[in-house]
């Protein structure tokens, strides 16, 4: 990653709104040259974290609005509704291949990951393989431009967004990068794993102990982090992550949760008409769901290491794509 280039310090004088504005109004030639929004952000970011007014006005006067981020965060997703669709666009024999090759070049570090951590390898690799195909697609967005145009230019969001913004700054200031060099998507994902700002800095590590987090070109750093953020985010070593069950009655469907929140216990599903084809303990929180496969509905059990999963994306199939990749790899790899 490269140096910093002088822009802002750590410990940078504080530089009130006043002062910004007289020396800068005229300067600013960007995209948002004279936007109250920058104005006002800039003040804060002065105010409350010791950021330098004018060079933190220099990074916004290279900021770029993008009307094709505007465009694709408004655009209606284009929802697959069943897991026959969905899966196939992530188990394919290509990521599988590309997944083993990705573990045996890194096997050392995900082994060391999985020590420290106790998030299996493969739940690792699967993560970074459904997130960029390993490295491949990690966006070409500078990260500026995608958190400037949607914490400024998107109201349903801009809140969130600014936050980010906010985070991604200091991540910079912390990292000592030029912030206009960093890519990421068009929502300010960043990396092999593709975190956001403030899961980068909650949760992204040095794991190669040379004194940078380097999650966008360093697969130690990435592996580290992805490994972090599960056991931080509850993932328990050497437990499973869902159990298939069969149905039966007509009480089935009220199992179902709504959402990922665990909200009832494998006793109640049981009582429902739920069968785990596991052993699982009466009082065990699960979230219940059904998929529509290839030969019709599956119905499955989500324990705790699958709503660590959705942590990472508040989606059923997101967790199942993830886990069932995790498990194609081990067995591409033929490890037990």
């Amino acid at each position: 990653m490269q140096a910093m280039r002088g822009w802002v310090t750590r410990y940078a004088p504080w530089v009130g709104l006043v002062s910004i504005l007289g020396t800068t109004q005229h300067a600013l030639a960007g995209d948002y040259e004279g936007s109250p929004q920058v104005a006002e952000f800039v003040g804060e970011m002065t105010r409350d974290y010791g950021f330098a007014g004018e060079q933190l006005m220099g990074v916004f006067r290279e900021a770029e609005r993008k009307q094709s981020i505007l465009d694709a965060i408004s655009k209606p997703a284009e929802r697959v509704k069943q897991w026959s669709e969905y899966r196939p666009m992530f188990i394919t024999d290509a990521r599988i291949a590309r997944g083993v090759d990705f573990w045996r070049q890194h096997e050392a570090v995900l082994a060391r990951a999985e020590q420290e951590y106790g998030v299996p390898a493969q739940v690792i690799v699967s993560i970074i393989g459904v997130e960029t195909f390993f490295g491949r697609n990690t966006g070409n967005f500078r990260v500026i431009d995608a958190l400037s145009t949607l914490g400024f230019d998107y109201p349903p969001r801009a809140e969130f967004f600014r936050k980010e913004l906010r985070e991604f700054l200091l991540l910079a200031r912390e990292e000592q990068v030029d912030p206009l060099t960093l890519k990421g998507s068009y929502a300010g994902a960043m990396g092999l794993p593709q975190f956001m700002p403030s899961s980068f800095r909650a949760y992204a590590v040095d794991f190669d102990g040379d004194g940078h987090i380097n999650i966008w070109t360093n697969p130690d750093d990435a592996i580290g982090s992805v490994a972090s953020y599960f056991k931080r985010h509850g993932w328990v070593a050497g437990e499973p992550v869902v159990s298939r069950a069969d149905v039966r009655g007509e009480q089935v469907d009220a199992g179902l949760t709504t959402g990922i929140e665990p909200t009832k216990t494998a006793g109640e599903l049981r009582a429902l008409g739920w069968s785990s084809h596991d052993a699982l303990r009466d009082d065990m929180p699960v979230t219940a769901f059904r998929l529509e496969g290839d030969k019709g509905p599956e119905y499955w059990m989500g324990l705790k290491n699958f709503y660590a999963i959705t942590r990472y994306n508040r989606s059923v199939m997101y967790a199942m794509a993830v886990h069932q990749l995790s498990e194609q790899l081990v067995q591409a790899r033929g490890v037990k």
